[in-house]
């Protein structure tokens, strides 16, 4: 597969996003350590992150390395409207765009350069027009893979943007920690280290042979290809999602089987919106977990035809997390999330027999079009009332 050899590829990663938001809405807060999230933290300012303040700690753990910092409830609503008007810039750019979440993006940008110049010259435009009509920092990183790409947006971070030369990739890649590599985590990482291989230079050192005797063929090709900076992947546009899903992160405190009802009550009613309003059905519902000690679970059921009624996935949903309430239980839970995958669009599904079972789309689509008028809250369901969960976010926004 041919690869340009010239930088063309820009990552550009939000800094800190929510907790940038809550500084850019709040002048109060500039400056300041800055956590989002009281139970399990959500997000942290680069203030706050100074002190060891991490995403996914408890809040009482981060109030104990920060306890200067300043406590934010989430505002989803708002993220998601940043992350649109990010987006939109980021279209404004060039068409060949990838979005990874709701706050970072690939960009190709090799078809603009007549029109707008270097890479360079368009990834500092960039950080220029999200600033001035976003009001947010974004850092980007160059290179002439994606891999390098987002390496070098890591590394350029906070509100930067670092280049990496075609001449000069392995002379940038090589001092690098070996967690630096996608695929190497906490496991891998241990194994590594053990051994005395603590850089990326260390692992390419070792050869392809050694590695795939090491970590099994699969891992070591990949990984020794990461290290001698080949990554043949292209930016890929106009992807259809594959899944739609949300999640709701918990404090590290119990949480009853009624809260856990009610939560993916309130997940289901969400995404099944979204999978309506992007036109789309479902055939199979994913339920996640994660436990007190960080540990995760996954189950999932997959229905006989697809659909976007959102009673048949609230039951469905409800009965994956009922037989895991064992786990639950015996483990503690810290976050509760629901994807919807294996999607059709709904244009191509099929009408079953007999046709007066089917579940009837009207009441669905009128509260989404009250919902869309008024608000979410202006209909709430009565297992929902004096809970008040907090609204979701996609991963990447509509």
């Amino acid at each position: 597969m041919f690869v340009s050899a010239e930088p063309h590829i820009l990552h550009a990663d939000l800094d800190a996003f929510y907790a940038s938001v809550e500084q850019r809405d709040n002048p109060a807060l500039r400056g300041r350590p800055v956590i989002v999230g009281g139970g399990v933290v959500l997000a942290a300012s680069y203030e706050a992150k100074a002190f060891g303040v991490r995403t996914a700690i408890g809040g009482r753990e981060a109030l104990r390395l920060c306890p200067q910092a300043v406590v934010v409830p989430a505002r989803f609503d708002a993220y998601l409207a940043a992350s649109k008007a990010v987006f939109g810039i980021f279209r404004n750019t060039t068409p060949n765009v990838e979005g990874i979440s709701i706050d970072e993006a690939f960009l190709d940008v090799r078809g603009v350069r007549r029109i707008s110049g270097n890479p360079r010259a368009i990834a500092e435009q960039l950080r220029r027009d999200v600033r001035e009509q976003v009001g947010l920092p974004i850092t980007v990183g160059i290179a002439r893979t994606k891999f390098l790409a987002k390496v070098a947006s890591a590394v350029g971070k906070p509100d930067g943007l670092l280049e990496v030369p075609t001449d000069s990739e392995l002379e940038f890649l090589h001092p690098l920690p070996v967690e630096r590599l996608w695929g190497v985590g906490k496991v891998t990482s241990r194994r590594l280290r053990e051994r005395g291989i603590t850089t990326v230079g260390d692992l390419a050192a070792l050869g392809e042979p050694v590695l795939t005797s090491m970590l099994g063929n699969g891992a070591g090709r990949h990984l020794y290809a990461l290290a001698m900076a080949r990554d043949p992947r292209r930016v890929q546009t106009g992807r259809r999602r594959r899944s739609i899903g949300s999640q709701h992160a918990l404090g590290r405190g119990p949480t009853s089987s009624e809260d856990l009802e009610a939560i993916v009550v309130g997940i289901i009613d969400r995404v099944s919106k979204r999978l309506r309003k992007a036109g789309r059905r479902c055939r199979t519902v994913v339920l996640r977990l994660r436990f007190g000690d960080f540990t995760r679970a996954t189950r999932s059921h997959t229905l006989r035809h697809p659909t976007s009624h959102t009673e048949t996935l609230r039951a469905v949903a409800q009965e994956l997390l009922r037989a895991a309430m064992p786990m639950l239980a015996e483990r503690g839970c810290t976050l509760v999330g629901i994807s919807l995958s294996n999607l059709d669009n709904e244009s191509t599904a099929q009408l079953e027999l007999p046709l007066d079972s089917q579940p009837r789309p009207e009441i669905d689509c009128a509260i989404d079009a009250l919902r869309e008028r008024f608000g979410a809250g202006v209909l709430t369901r009565a297992v929902l009332i004096g809970r008040q969960p907090r609204p979701q976010v996609p991963l990447l926004p509509d």
